[in-house]
């Protein structure tokens, strides 16, 4: 059988190396890849450290592309892509624009789709946006449906997809716990965060990442005002590797300046930033991925976001909503930072999002699919 995993952001190259990996392990499975480039320097970060070379390369990114010139330009590319392939499934994942358009070009092919991390739902089709409405999109067309969790599986139902579900964990577990036994191992692979966690040596770290469209403006310059604040905590320090969006750039220059104790920096490769989460207290973030990693490594995490697509977390204790809202945020950094009690109960709860093996399931799952 000849597969080919298409994909083309940073989150998807990191939850889908493990799966090509333990794809290639299978007999009788050609894996071919390809990437639309979506995000070209994030994605090329994790390519590297993961050894994948793409068979197939679109590099489809241009600065400041509207989603729909992107959607167009992922469907015809991505289309002729699978006319000269003429693959026999099709492997996507998640909720991008890259993974919605190559469910499509699939579909009208008649391909059969697998999509790993199916059946997240926020029930809000704008948080976030676009990818609420771009993992629905997906969910109608695959036939097989790798839902990390039972509660994923459940959503999956309740749109009245039974057939074809599998609960399998998360993969992005895997290329964490991959990534962190290479660090070990080998420390160099993280060695640049040395001078910043030097300086911070003495203070507890926040780290933030943020970039959800529905945050661009005032959102964001909420975020702004509110990270500025918890820099001033006499003990606290912030981490901040900056998404190189300008609706993110700008706000940050402009409310952060220049500050001893706020570190922004260039966007990490992943294990440099599998290491801040080693390094840090206390993840402050919009991102979907990072709800799901610390608290794999007991980091409580903080989501400004009023909705989240992984309620899982907050049902655990390991993720709370904070929205984007100043004050909120900084009650809520400082309540983890001051009250013992109140971290605790969050750093040792339960991680829902899987054991590292996920991988290794979904292989099995389509290598028996052609059996």
């Amino acid at each position: 059988m000849k597969t080919l995993v298409i994909f083309g952001t940073r989150p998807e190259a990191i939850k889908l190396f493990p799966v090509v990996r333990a794809l290639e392990a299978k007999q009788g499975i050609q894996v071919r890849t390809c990437v639309t480039a979506q995000h070209r320097g994030l994605l090329d970060q994790v390519l590297a450290i993961a050894g994948l070379s793409p068979d197939i390369d679109l590099d489809l990114m241009e600065p400041g592309q509207t989603l729909d010139r992107l959607t167009g330009r992922l469907l015809a590319g991505i289309g002729e892509v699978l006319d000269r392939e003429q693959p026999d499934r099709v492997i996507v994942q998640g909720d991008t624009t890259t993974a919605m358009t190559a469910a499509l070009a699939a579909y009208y092919r008649k391909i059969p789709v697998a999509h790993v991390e199916a059946g997240l739902r926020s029930s809000n089709i704008y948080h976030p946006w676009p990818e609420e409405v771009n993992r629905r999109i997906v969910a109608p067309i695959a036939d097989l449906h790798f839902a990390p969790t039972a509660t994923a599986a459940e959503a999956l139902a309740r749109e009245n997809i039974l057939s074809g579900v599998h609960v399998t964990g998360n993969t992005v577990i895997d290329a964490l716990h991959w990534t962190n036994d290479r660090i070990s191992h080998d420390p160099s692979l993280a060695a640049g965060l040395d001078p910043v966690l030097s300086r911070f040596a003495d203070r507890r770290i926040v780290l933030v990442t943020t970039h959800r469209r529905e945050n661009f403006g005032d959102g964001m310059a909420a975020i702004a005002r509110a990270i500025a604040r918890i820099a001033e905590d006499r003990d606290a320090a912030v981490l901040f590797p900056m998404h190189p969006n300008p609706n993110v750039v700008s706000v940050m220059e402009k409310t952060l300046g220049a500050r001893d104790k706020v570190a922004r920096i260039e966007p990490l490769d992943y294990p440099h930033f599998i290491r801040a989460l080693n390094a840090c207290t206390l993840v402050l973030t919009d991102s979907g991925g990072v709800q799901e990693e610390a608290p794999a490594l007991g980091k409580p995490v903080l989501v400004m976001r009023d909705t989240t697509e992984r309620p899982e977390g907050v049902v655990a204790g390991t993720a709370k909503l904070v929205g984007t809202a100043e004050e909120r945020i900084v009650s809520e950094v400082f309540t983890l930072l001051d009250d013992k009690r109140a971290y605790a109960a969050m750093a040792r709860a339960h991680n829902p999002f899987g054991d590292g093996r996920a991988s290794e399931r979904i292989a099995e799952i389509i290598a028996n699919a052609v059996r």
